[in-house]
């Protein structure tokens, strides 16, 4: 068999794992045979029953609830997880807000009255979240000698929103703006992943990105009609396109990749 893909043993902590892609994530890991803990504001039995079924009791899983903006609640989920497997092989730092569509007004305003408040909780989790998870649980796979860290970024990161995309419904008495913060908050995600890949390298951790384009979630027809004309494949992405690539990081596949951004957007941003 080949083993060049295998992430068989690995122990991978994925943060925000209850949510659409870090549930896809667990599972795509489940079935090659790694062990898997889901590090979550929302962990409560009957939640995790509706998102994961009957694999909730696959002994090859575990829950733990955290706070990724809380160091001391990053700390004490680690120490769960070290206690009953050991230091993890890997790290997917997928836990992230943005605001949604039916985010309150003033949050999908324009930017020069976009709120600070927003602002300061978006980087808190998307960016903060993601440094003290490297801080803690990073620091433990260097101080093992070894380890994989993905860290998912998005398009926009990389460009700028297009907010033609939203004009629609300002025709339809509701104004809406991209907000920056999402934006700025995973443009910083790139170089923290240089950082940590040009200062862990001796210690054996690699350190990518992942920045993905926009995934099929039920948005609404006239958005989904305006995103797939911006991107080459005509369609945004399914919510399981993105695993290979999670399974391709964490594996040998990619022993020589670090300090590199992968970019799966359907060919949004070659245009």
């Amino acid at each position: 068999m080949d083993t060049l893909f295998s992430v068989q043993d690995q122990i991978v902590i994925i943060t925000g794992g209850m949510g659409q892609l870090g549930r896809q994530f667990t599972l795509a890991l489940l079935d090659r045979g790694a062990r898997v803990a889901v590090f979550d504001m929302r962990v409560d039995e009957d939640y995790v029953r509706q998102r994961f079924g009957s694999r909730t009791d696959d002994p090859n899983l575990m829950f733990q609830q955290v706070d990724v903006t809380d160091r001391t609640s990053i700390e004490l989920g680690l120490a769960a997880v070290v206690e009953q497997w050991d230091v993890p092989h890997g790290l997917i730092n997928n836990a992230g807000l943005d605001s949604p569509p039916d985010a309150p007004a003033e949050e999908n305003g324009p930017f020069e009255t976009y709120p600070e408040a927003s602002l300061d909780k978006v980087l808190d989790v998307n960016l903060k979240g993601v440094v003290l998870c490297c801080q803690v649980i990073g620091g433990a796979m260097a101080r093992a000698g070894r380890g994989s860290i993905i860290n998912i970024s998005s398009i926009y990161g990389l460009v700028s929103p297009d907010q033609r995309l939203y004009t629609y419904r300002a025709a339809q008495g509701a104004p809406f703006f991209k907000p920056v913060a999402y934006s700025i908050s995973k443009s910083g995600l790139l170089n923290l992943t240089r950082y940590l890949a040009t200062y862990w390298a001796e210690k054996g951790v690699r350190v990518n990105t992942l920045t993905f384009g926009g995934v099929f979630n039920h948005q609404d027809e006239q958005f989904l009609a305006n995103y797939a004309s911006r991107v080459p494949l005509g369609r945004m992405a399914r919510e399981d396109e993105y695993n290979g690539a999670v399974i391709f990081l964490l594996s040998d596949a990619s022993s020589y990749m670090t300090g590199s951004n992968m970019i799966i957007d359907g060919g949004w941003t070659a245009w």
